[in-house]
């Protein structure tokens, strides 16, 4: 909460207390000291429950308003014109639909070169079967670092590509992509290499910006109330 609103240890305290009496919790929320002292060393673990068989990764992006008024409101009533945007990058598990990896950027980062750091996040012991995203993640780095894991790349080649050097598994492996796409057409391709599974990662990401959106309201309509109290008392 601290680090998605940026808000103060004090603010953050004074936070979570407005929103245990909201859902009628009688949990304490950690003080000032607490937290000052356990985020320098706060390791956040998300269990997963894993897949049957190799784990076949979904990847996607968009963005996210993380600052100013929504479009319709801008418009009509003259809110900010300052509007903050956040990028995010998942990977999800094509069978559980969990997320497996996530990373969070400015809005001017693409999406092809977060995708070596979403396999990083994949242990090095998980075997990958086969990594699915969209044709902007067509890229050399994206190919070499899926074949890296030993992974099959179902990436579909921009419409102007054209073949690489064969330098690299991940070169030869794009180019045999290529050429099935040349020969059955790319509508063809698509189906033939399951490239539809890649829905499943946008209604995916459809449910986090969902959530993403319930939290902005419901901390904006928290800082509102006139029972907010930023801090707690000392």
């Amino acid at each position: 909460m601290k680090v998605l609103f940026g808000m103060a240890l004090r603010q953050t305290t004074g936070f979570i207390e407005s929103l245990l009496r909201l859902v009628g919790l009688d949990w304490a929320a950690p003080d000032f000291s607490t937290l000052s002292r356990r985020q320098k060393t706060l390791s956040v673990t998300i269990p997963y429950r894993g897949s049957d068989g190799p784990l076949n990764l979904l990847i996607d992006s968009t963005g996210i308003k993380a600052e100013g008024e929504g479009e319709w409101n801008a418009r009509k009533h003259g809110g900010a014109k300052r509007r903050l945007w956040r990028k995010i990058h998942i990977g999800v598990d094509e069978q559980t639909l969990e997320i497996r990896a996530i990373k969070i950027t400015g809005s001017n980062v693409g999406d092809a070169p977060m995708l070596p750091e979403l396999l990083n996040q994949i242990p090095a012991g998980v075997e990958i079967g086969s990594i699915t995203a969209d044709e902007a993640y067509d890229t050399r780095k994206c190919h070499d670092a899926v074949a890296d894991r030993g992974a099959h790349a179902v990436i579909p080649p921009r419409k102007n590509a054209k073949p690489w050097k064969p330098s690299t598994a991940g070169a030869i492996a794009r180019n045999e992509a290529l050429r099935a796409s040349r020969y059955l057409g790319r509508a063809i391709w698509r189906k033939w290499s399951g490239y539809h599974r890649r829905s499943r990662a946008e209604m995916k990401m459809h449910c986090v910006k969902l959530l993403w959106g319930r939290a902005s309201w419901r901390a904006t309509s928290i800082a509102r109330s006139p029972n907010f109290r930023s801090a707690p008392p000392c």
